[in-house]
């Protein structure tokens, strides 16, 4: 007698929803704006800490209010900064058997272009795919 254990395959997707390009901003800060979807029971999503990261500086997102999985936060990016690089990191907490573990998700890497008001070519809103 055999017994076969079927263990379902957890996902964890991290979608950015930042344009490619933004037109230039006076204040300086720009939006940017993820979803986090995960199809894991056991995770914690009151633990969710999300972060934007440039210039090797960790910026923390707060969640939407409307939409659930969906966070943003202002970045300050630089005058004179044509384009910048960036990435989503979510870490959180996730229970297993008798006890508690923390996690982590890394998006690919991403670009940010500024555009100034003449040379935005009407494509400010394209967003990733």
């Amino acid at each position: 007698m055999s017994v076969v254990l079927l263990v379902g395959c957890t996902t964890s997707t991290i979608t950015n929803l930042t344009p490619r390009q933004l037109p230039r901003a006076s204040a300086g800060l720009y939006p940017v704006e993820a979803m986090f979807q995960s199809n894991q029971r056991t995770l914690d999503h009151g633990s969710m800490k999300p972060l934007v990261i440039f210039n090797n500086q960790a910026y923390p997102m707060s969640r939407t209010k409307l939409v659930e999985g969906r966070w943003e936060t202002l970045i300050p990016i630089p005058v004179g900064t044509q384009v910048i690089n960036y990435h989503f990191k979510f870490d959180y907490n996730y229970n297993a058997i008798m006890m508690r573990n923390a996690d982590s998700k890394l998006s690919p890497p991403y670009q940010l272009k500024i555009v100034d008001q003449g040379d935005s070519g009407g494509l400010l809103m394209e967003r990733e795919d």
